[in-house]
């Protein structure tokens, strides 16, 4: 007999499903990926959740095509945080799937903090955005005809997919829950807070901690994804939370930074922060520490938008030409669309560009494209290092292991920029995807011994006796560490200087965090 010895991460991100196997010395034997399509207009931002499940089944049948069954050991799947829809008794969508960006619960979101402020402000968030989960579960829950299914139920994005891999309803996990209004300290929904809101009880889901054993494989998924039928299913983590388990950020103290098509940065704390103005909230980790950080609305997705031609290759170019030219003059704000999430909460903000000082215009596009180009690589790494001051504000412990992850740390001219900017080394992993730390996450379970629930999924009572520290000594490898130069710092951090107090003069960046900010790019 053969002992699993491999395990399988999928991924749910906003443009396609990944999925990748990975063994016990995280090396990966195979990867698949599949698009997924969506749905914008204004605010509104929609997918398909038929297409999740296509999507995912095709990735990981394309992951496994050279692994053998009887090495696979588990799965575990990650999805975008605060993506939810309605879902009926057969598991079926009843309303459209809301995406993790969907801006069109305003009202609802003013009423969930009015009728819970005290219970988010107690969770250290202090009050729900708009895109977040409980506000879009109260708006799709003004559809009567969906609200009124029998079964009706409220799914996350990786729920959907789990139910289609068990067959049966599968509890969800308390990092996808936490912004649908999961009180994670308490470990229970705040059913005062729900009834008040007009949520019924039936339509929340149980929720378990993630590492859980969900069930088992059923036949029908086994032939569509390549899974062997009675492969362990294991309770996730949102997409931010599993890039921070891929890259072994699990000690209090270390923060890792995922760039993508929007930046993500969390730490690792001991307690609970808080923070009143909800630009922070933190998930629980598998071994019960708070992961503390936030998810911003910029990132990669500013620079394609500024030059669609990235969108099809031709970074290197660009990034041999911003390494050339050196810091910018010009100081961007790569906000691509309006509203910022964090580091600071800001609905109304957009993205800008300051022209180099002494430009007779105040606000313009720069006449250079290169010099433009590096004024948005080092305009993220600016939202990158807000984003650890205000951290450090709210006494998080950020002196650990800082990581790069994501699509953007393949870049060595933006890791090594960013690296100047924070001021400290960064380490890149081999591997580094959601898709991994799924993996990771599943192998978790074997490696603290446990080899998976009973076919009865969520009633096993197996929590996973997860040992993530030992998962990550053993799969964890770095590639590549980022050491600070000093030669452009300081004319980076004088544009630093320079953007925090125009996010602070027009209103966006509190004064506090402002204060603090200006005073560590001093230090």
């Amino acid at each position: 007999m053969t002992s699993p010895d491999v395990w399988v991460g999928i991924d749910l991100g906003t443009t396609g499903a990944r999925a990748l196997a990975a063994d016990r010395e995280g090396r990966v034997l195979g990867r698949g990926a599949a698009p997924l399509t969506s749905h914008r207009d204004g605010v509104r931002h929609t997918q398909s959740p038929g297409e999740w499940w296509t999507a995912a089944a095709t990735a990981c049948r394309e992951a496994l095509r050279t692994v053998r069954p009887a090495r696979i050991g588990g799965v575990a799947v990650d999805a975008t945080s605060g993506t939810v829809l309605l879902t009926g008794a057969d598991g079926q969508a009843l309303t459209p799937a809301l995406m993790y960006d969907d801006g069109r619960a305003e009202a609802e979101a003013a009423e969930v903090n009015s009728r819970g402020g005290e219970v988010w402000r107690r969770l250290g968030y202090g009050r729900m955005q708009r895109s977040w989960g409980l506000p879009k579960l109260c708006r799709l829950l003004r559809d009567r005809d969906a609200a009124r299914a029998t079964g009706a139920r409220l799914t996350h994005q990786n729920d959907y997919v789990n139910r289609r891999l068990t067959g049966h309803p599968t509890p969800a996990d308390s990092s996808h829950a936490l912004k649908s209004g999961f009180d994670p300290a308490e470990g229970d929904w705040p059913w005062q807070v729900l009834d008040a809101l007009g949520v019924p009880p039936g339509v929340l889901p149980p929720v378990v901690a993630p590492g859980t054993a969900l069930g088992r494989v059923c036949d029908a998924a086994a032939e569509q994804t390549g899974l062997p039928p009675g492969t362990r299913v294991t309770a996730g983590m949102t997409d931010g939370c599993a890039a921070q388990l891929a890259v072994g950020a699990s000690e209090i103290g270390d923060v890792n930074s995922v760039l993508g098509t929007t930046l993500v940065v969390k730490g690792v704390s001991a307690r609970l922060p808080e923070d009143p103005t909800g630009a922070v909230y933190a998930h629980r980790s598998p071994t019960g520490l708070w992961l503390p950080g936030g998810a911003s609305s910029a990132g990669g997705r500013a620079l394609e938008a500024a030059f669609p031609a990235l969108s099809s290759g031709g970074h290197a170019d660009f990034d041999a030409a911003a390494q050339r030219h050196g810091p910018a003059g010009a100081v961007a704000y790569p906000l691509p669309g309006t509203g910022e999430r964090f580091p600071f909460a800001a609905p109304a903000a957009h993205g800008f560009l300051l022209a180099q000082p002494g430009s007779r215009t105040d606000e313009t596009a720069p006449a250079d494209e290169t010099e433009h180009y590096r004024a948005l690589l080092e305009g993220v790494a600016f939202v990158e290092r807000l984003a650890l001051d205000r951290l450090d504000l709210l006494g998080v412990p950020i002196d650990g292991r800082l990581t790069f992850s994501g699509g953007g740390s393949g870049s060595r001219v933006w890791n090594a920029l960013r690296a100047d900017v924070l001021g400290r080394p960064a380490y890149v992993r081999e591997q580094h995807g959601s898709a991994f730390g799924m993996a990771l996450l599943a192998a978790s379970a074997g490696f603290g011994g446990s080899t998976g629930g009973a076919d009865g999924g969520a009633d096993s009572g197996d929590t996973g006796a997860v040992d993530v520290a030992g998962a990550s000594r053993a799969m964890v490898r770095t590639r590549e560490v980022f050491t600070p130069r000093d030669r452009h710092r300081e004319a980076m951090l004088a544009s630093y200087r320079r953007l925090v107090r125009e996010l602070a003069g027009r209103g966006w960046l509190p004064s506090e965090l402002a204060e603090h900010a200006l005073r560590r790019s001093l230090t």
